[in-house]
C-alpha cells in the first residue's frame, strides 16, 4: 500500500511538473518567449556594399522599433541574423543555406540584386521559407514559386518608365544603351526599356555591351558616340555607372544619362563626382517624399545613424515592417501561415509608398524619378502603377 501511495505521489509531481512547462510552450512546442528569428543576406561587401550596408540599417531600425513595442505574438522579440554575401552569387547560396539549415529562421530578406536573389530564391522555395526582396526588381525572381515574395517594382514597368520619360519629358527619341552582359538586371532592363522606346517612336542607335568589373570602357564609348545619341541609357549598378560617366565627360560626349534604381547609392556621386550630376533615374524611395510614413521615418533614421537614408534603407525598412505584419496577422511563425499573409497584403503604409501584393507575389506600387544634383538625388516626378500585360514579362 505504501508503494502504491509513493507511486501515485510521483506520478502527480510529475504531471504537475509536465503541466507547468506546458505554460511556456506555444503550439510548435517553441517557448512562448524564445526570439523569432529572421534572416537577412546581403552586400556588406564587395562591388555594391552600399546596397547591403543601407538595406540593413533599414531592418535593423524596423526590428528595434519593433522590439521596442514588446515585439510580436505576445511579447516574442524579434532576432536577425545577418549574413554577408559578399556581392557573390556561390556565397549568396552558401549563406542562405546556412540561414535556413543552420540558424532555422522563419523567414528571409534579401538580396538588392536580381542575380543573386535569383541564386537564392531556389534554396529558400526548395525549403518552403518565405523570401522576401526588399528590390529585387527582374521579373524571373517570383516565378521560382509560391515562397517568393517582393515589395518593389519589376523592370517591365522600370524600363516602360524610363522611356516614356525620355520621349515624352525630355523630348528625345534617339538613345544608347550600355548594359552588363553578365547581369540579368542589366540585360533585361535594357531589353523592356528598347521595347517601349521603339513603341514610342524612339530608336535604339546604339546597343553595346560591358562586363561588371570592367573599368575601361572607351571602345564601346567610341561607338556610342559615332552614332550622335541625345542620351544614353545604363541600366547598370553604380561602381560601374560612376566609372562610365567619368568616361563619357572626358571625351566630350553631350548626351543625357538615363539609368534604374541599381544608381541607388550615396556612392554614385562619390564616384562619378560632376560627371554624373544631370543624370535621371527611376528609383523606389525620395528624400522629398511628404507621406507621413516617409517624413517619420526620416527623422527616426538621422537620429538613429546621423545620416539620411537611402532608397534601399526604406526598402529594408518596409521589408521588415511587411513580414512583422505577416506573422501578426498569422499569428505564429509557420510557414505556410507566413506566406498565406503576405499574399494577402493589401495597400500597406509602406515608407516607399502604398504596397500591394498582386497574384504573382510581385508589388503593385508607384516609382520615383530623381534627378542627380550633387551628392543628393532631386525628386523630379511620380508614375503611378501600370499593369503590364504577360508577354512584358509579368
Amino acid at each position: 500500500m505504501k508503494i502504491q501511495i509513493c507511486l501515485l505521489k510521483n506520478f502527480i509531481y510529475l504531471l504537475s511538473l509536465f503541466s507547468l512547462s506546458s505554460c511556456f510552450l506555444i503550439k510548435d512546442k517553441t517557448p512562448i518567449d524564445a526570439p523569432i528569428v529572421i534572416g537577412e543576406f546581403g552586400s556588406m561587401t564587395g562591388s555594391e556594399s552600399t546596397f547591403g550596408t543601407s538595406t540593413h540599417l533599414g531592418i535593423q531600425m524596423a526590428i528595434d522599433e519593433i522590439n521596442a513595442k514588446g515585439g510580436l505574438l505576445s511579447g516574442r522579440p524579434l532576432k536577425l541574423i545577418s549574413k554577408d554575401d559578399k556581392s557573390s552569387i556561390e556565397e549568396t547560396k552558401r549563406v542562405v543555406k546556412e540561414l535556413i539549415t543552420k540558424h532555422h529562421v522563419v523567414a528571409l530578406i534579401g538580396e538588392v540584386a536580381s542575380s543573386r536573389t535569383l541564386a537564392a530564391a531556389p534554396i529558400a522555395q526548395r525549403h518552403k521559407v518565405p523570401l522576401i526582396s526588399p528590390a529585387s526588381t527582374n521579373p524571373k525572381v517570383t516565378q521560382i514559386g509560391s515562397y517568393i515574395f517582393r515589395i518593389c517594382y519589376i523592370d517591365p514597368f522600370q524600363g516602360y518608365v524610363m522611356a516614356k520619360f525620355a520621349v515624352e519629358n525630355l523630348k528625345i527619341k534617339k538613345i544608347a544603351i550600355l548594359k552588363d552582359l553578365n547581369s540579368s538586371y542589366s540585360r533585361d532592363l535594357a531589353d523592356y526599356f528598347a521595347k517601349t522606346l521603339k513603341e514610342l517612336g524612339g530608336q535604339v542607335v546604339a546597343n553595346e555591351v560591358y562586363s561588371s568589373g570592367d573599368i575601361n570602357f572607351k571602345s564601346q564609348l567610341k561607338r556610342i558616340r559615332s552614332q550622335k545619341p541625345e542620351a544614353i541609357f545604363i541600366p547598370g549598378y553604380y561602381t560601374e555607372v560612376a566609372l562610365i560617366a567619368r568616361q563619357i565627360k572626358q571625351m566630350g560626349i553631350k548626351a543625357y544619362l538615363l539609368g534604374g534604381d541599381g544608381w541607388d547609392s550615396k556612392r554614385l556621386f562619390e564616384l562619378g563626382k560632376e560627371a554624373v550630376i544631370g543624370g535621371y533615374f527611376s528609383n523606389h524611395y525620395t528624400l522629398e517624399s511628404q507621406r507621413p510614413e516617409a517624413i517619420q521615418f526620416r527623422k527616426k533614421f538621422l537620429k538613429k545613424y546621423n545620416t539620411t537614408p537611402d532608397g534601399l534603407a526604406a526598402m529594408g525598412y518596409d521589408a521588415l515592417k511587411i513580414l512583422a505584419y505577416a506573422i501578426k496577422k498569422a499569428g505564429s511563425t509557420k510557414n505556410t501561415d507566413i506566406r498565406r499573409e503576405l499574399s494577402r497584403i493589401k495597400n500597406f503604409p509602406a515608407v516607399t509608398g502604398p504596397i500591394t501584393i498582386d497574384e504573382n507575389r510581385n508589388a503593385i506600387k508607384p516609382i520615383f524619378i530623381v534627378k542627380v544634383d550633387g551628392p543628393t538625388n532631386r525628386y523630379v516626378t511620380t508614375i503611378q502603377p501600370k499593369i503590364l500585360k504577360k508577354r512584358e514579362g509579368n
